[in-house]
Parts: structure tokens; C-alpha cells; sequence
């Protein structure tokens, strides 16, 4: 540690958390320049990334807002990323054409590409396309958002569709952010979908299928655990060593670490600082902001941005 509480690179390369940084990645300019605004413009500033989601009431319905009704309206959330200082907002087209124009310049926008209900089952999910790559472009986003589902049992009509994502991605030079989720029946035979097998399989998969940022949820022991093929399935981790590994297999790409359900205040700021150490780039937290009033909000973002800060690229 620094001084300051800092991790400082020299620290984490020392204790072998390898953390991928802007300079060290191979990547054109259109997509440098515009992680360097993600990256370095708001939030810590200091190479970390801190987004808020509010793709929820697509993904989930309008359930999400009953703890905190004023969130509904998503004014809200983007008031909260604009005066929280977040790197960057993601959210699905809708949201980004009714409610970009007062923040313009001032929130960066990650554009959610692909979306889905809750309504179907979830033993085979497909999250189909909702805008394009041009429609990111167009709303002047900093990335484009792709949800894969790994392990569905229409992964390939996935996997064809983030084909042309990623296509036009590196034609725009657009970065290209995948939330890597582990979904479907086949999945939940072998574990289920937050464990250390699907999740750490979701990090590569993703890794190889030509991500620059991974969204990743965080693995934990189940009752399940004895359905995860043999290798894993052995395998005694904590909280630490299944980060590490997940990041370890994202290799040469970002990581953030999604915030799922709420949960305690003390809890969240150990994942946030558990998941730095371990190596992540960064954060992306949305029913765990926003599901509580504004002035609430603003603070635990700010004791979220306080861990960031200590941990610079």
C-alpha cells in the first residue's frame, strides 16, 4: 500500500493480480479514446470504472421499483449518475433517446444492444437484439452493452447475433462490453448459474468471443456444488481466490463485477474492495444504488468511489 491506502500497480503485479490497463491493451484509436473518456473523465478518474445500470425495468419489470417508487421515473437514476460522478450509464435505447439531452456530454452512455423479459422461462434464453451498433454511433455512446448467455440451448443464434455486434463494434471502433451470464437448463445441471464452473467459464467465453469489458457476476458456493464437473466441484475458494480466478480467465479484458440483488451496505463495500483487489477495472452496481432514496444513494456511491480512488491503474 501507498501512503494514501493505495494499491499501487507495483503492489498488485508483487501479490499477482494482473489488472489490464489502457495502455497496455492493443486496441485502435476510436476504441482508446473512447475507454480513455470511460476510464479517466469521471468517477475516481485514476483508470477505474464505476457504471450504473437501469436496464432492470426491461429485464425484470417494474417489480424493481417498489422499494424505492421515486425510481421509476428514470430521471432518477440519471440525476444519480450525472451528480454521483459514475464513468458511465447503461441502459437500453428507449432511455437513452427520452432522457439523454439534459446530461449530454456530461454522463457517458453505454448502450444496451440486446434485451429480453422475464416473462418466458429461463431454460432457454436468447436476449434478442433491440438497437444496433449504428444507434450507439448515432447517440454519441462510449460502448455498446451485448448480454451472452452461456450455455443456453440457443447459444448459437446468440452467438450469431454477437457476430454482428462485434463486427460493427470494430468497424465504428466501438468498445464493445459483454454482460457474460451463464443461463439456461444446461446450466443449472451443472451447478447452476452462479457457480465458480459457469461463471468462471462465462469469463472466458466472452474473453474469447472478442469482449473488451466483461461484465461478470460473482460466484459462490450452493448447495449445488457437487454438480459442477469434477474439477470444480473439489475445489474449497473463497471470495478472493473466485474472483481472482474469474479475472484470471478474462484474461486481456476488463472486468466488472456486477452488484445482483441489494444487500447490506457493509457487505457491498467488501465486495467493491474484494473484487479491486482481485483485479477488476471496475464496478457496475444498479438495484443496490437506486433502490434507495437519492440522498442515500449519493452516499454510498461516494464510499464506493472512496475504494476506487485507492486503486489506480
Amino acid at each position: 500500500m501507498t501512503p494514501d491506502g493505495t494499491m499501487a500497480a507495483e503492489a498488485r503485479a508483487e501479490v499477482g493480480v494482473r489488472r489490464p490497463t489502457l495502455d497496455g491493451l492493443d486496441l485502435p484509436l476510436g476504441k482508446r479514446v473512447r475507454l480513455y473518456r470511460l476510464l479517466y473523465e469521471r468517477g475516481a478518474r485514476n483508470g477505474t470504472l464505476l457504471a450504473l445500470p437501469i436496464d432492470q425495468g426491461l429485464e425484470h419489470g417494474p417489480v424493481d421499483f417498489f422499494p424505492n417508487p421515486a425510481a421509476k421515473d428514470p430521471e432518477f437514476q440519471w440525476r444519480l449518475a450525472y451528480e454521483g460522478g459514475y464513468n458511465a450509464i447503461a441502459c437500453h435505447y428507449g432511455l437513452a433517446r427520452r432522457y439523454l439531452a439534459r446530461y449530454a456530454g456530461k454522463v457517458p452512455l453505454i448502450l444496451k444492444v440486446n434485451g429480453k423479459t422475464q416473462i418466458p422461462p429461463e431454460d432457454s434464453p436468447l436476449s434478442a437484439l433491440t438497437a444496433t451498433v449504428e444507434d450507439a454511433v448515432a447517440l454519441g455512446a462510449d460502448a455498446v452493452g451485448y448480454t451472452l448467455y452461456v450455455g443456453s440451448p440457443r447459444q448459437d443464434e446468440d452467438l450469431r447475433q454477437l457476430l454482428d455486434v462485434r463486427e460493427r463494434c470494430d468497424r465504428y471502433n466501438m468498445p464493445l462490453v459483454i454482460w457474460s451470464y451463464p443461463r439456461g437448463r444446461d446450466v443449472e445441471r451443472k451447478g447452476g448459474r452462479d457457480s465458480l464452473y459457469a461463471v468462471d467459464y462465462a469469463a472466458r467465453a466472452a474473453l474469447e468471443l472478442g469482449a473488451d469489458v466483461i461484465k461478470l457476476n460473482v460466484p459462490r458456493h450452493t448447495e449445488r456444488d457437487e454438480r459442477q464437473p469434477e474439477a470444480y466441484a473439489q475445489l474449497d475458494f473463497t471470495y478472493e481466490d473466485a474472483m481472482r480466478r474469474v479475472i484470471e480467465s478474462a484474461g486481456r479484458a476488463m472486468v466488472l463485477v456486477s452488484g445482483g440483488g441489494k444487500v447490506s451496505d457493509e457487505e457491498l463495500l467488501a465486495r467493491v474492495r474484494l473484487s479491486m483487489e482481485a483485479g477488476a477495472t471496475g464496478i457496475i452496481f444498479g438495484r443496490n444504488m437506486w433502490q434507495r432514496p437519492h440522498g442515500e444513494a449519493l452516499e454510498i456511491t461516494e464510499k464506493v468511489k472512496d475504494i476506487l480512488r485507492q486503486f489506480p491503474a
